[in-house]
């Protein structure tokens, strides 16, 4: 399921937080009786146009399709923040921090 209320944001931003060269990942456990991962992606004006953003989200949404399923926290709700360097970064290399950073907050 996928944030979009800003509530929700702004929530998780003060759960825990890891980061990476290519993005930030914010896990806020919500402590209710649901166990459904939700996942939310945040790209600024700052990394760069439009087409670039929505290329980063797009990414973003990729690596949540294939690693929260197996490595998500369960009930908590997931954000990644795009970095700058984050769009020219390998889509192989994106992986592997993703799959780090959540055994980082898993901790």
């Amino acid at each position: 399921m996928t944030l979009r209320k800003r509530a929700d944001f702004l929530a998780a931003n003060g759960g825990k937080r890891t980061t990476t060269p290519g993005f930030i990942l914010l896990v806020r456990d919500r402590k209710d009786a649901d166990l459904s991962m939700r996942v939310g992606f945040t790209v600024t004006k700052k990394i760069g146009g439009a087409v670039v953003r929505n290329r980063m989200k797009r990414r973003f949404r990729a690596l949540a399709r294939e690693i929260m399923p197996q490595k998500g926290i369960p009930g908590s709700d997931h954000v990644m923040i795009g970095r700058a360097r984050g769009i020219e970064r390998d889509f192989s290399l994106l992986r592997s921090e993703f799959v780090t950073a959540l055994e980082g907050v898993r901790k």
